[in-house]
């Protein structure tokens, strides 16, 4: 076997684990929470084997890509993980299935939150916070705020939502 393809197959399997602690985890899925389930099956996975940091990276972004694109297509309305894969449930393993599903149940439940996890992770900013002047747009309804001067940022005049990023362009 190549040492690409076992390279492949070891990353497989480590997504596949990381997806059963996932699974296995603490039920709530905040984005926080996630963060801190992901940190701890990164951190198992780099005990388990050896990983260069740049593996354990791209594993972490490969599994958090793939939820943060699962939540968001169920919570607009999606219609199951089939659907979201594209192909016949059959074709993946029933361990991945069941991981899938466990964590899609356990997104649906807290489709507000998520929601609001969704913009902040979208957001270099959140109320409250000081920053210096230039264009700020809410990550929820694109309304755009110019900061004259440092400040603390307010909620959206707009919708009320807490969340900014920088205006470009």
């Amino acid at each position: 076997m190549s040492e690409r393809h076992e390279q492949e197959n070891r990353l497989s399997r480590a997504y596949e684990r990381v997806l059963e602690r996932l699974e296995k985890g603490a039920g709530d899925l905040s984005w926080e929470s996630l963060q801190r389930e992901m940190d701890d099956a990164i951190e198992f996975e780099a005990e388990l084997e050896t990983y260069t940091k740049d593996e354990l990276a791209l594993l972490r972004a490969w599994v958090e890509r793939d939820m943060r694109d699962l939540r968001q297509f169920l919570a607009h309305g999606g219609e199951g993980i089939a659907t979201w894969l594209g192909i016949d449930l059959g074709a993946v393993s029933r361990r991945v299935t069941e991981a899938l599903f466990s964590i899609a149940d356990r997104t649906t439940v807290d489709q507000a939150r998520f929601a609001d996890d969704l913009e902040a992770a979208r957001a270099d900013y959140v109320e409250g916070e000081m920053a210096v002047p230039g264009r700020m747009r809410c990550v929820h309804c694109d309304t755009e705020v110019i900061l004259e001067t440092i400040t603390r940022l307010e909620p959206c005049h707009h919708c009320g939502h807490r969340y900014f990023a920088r205006a470009r362009g």
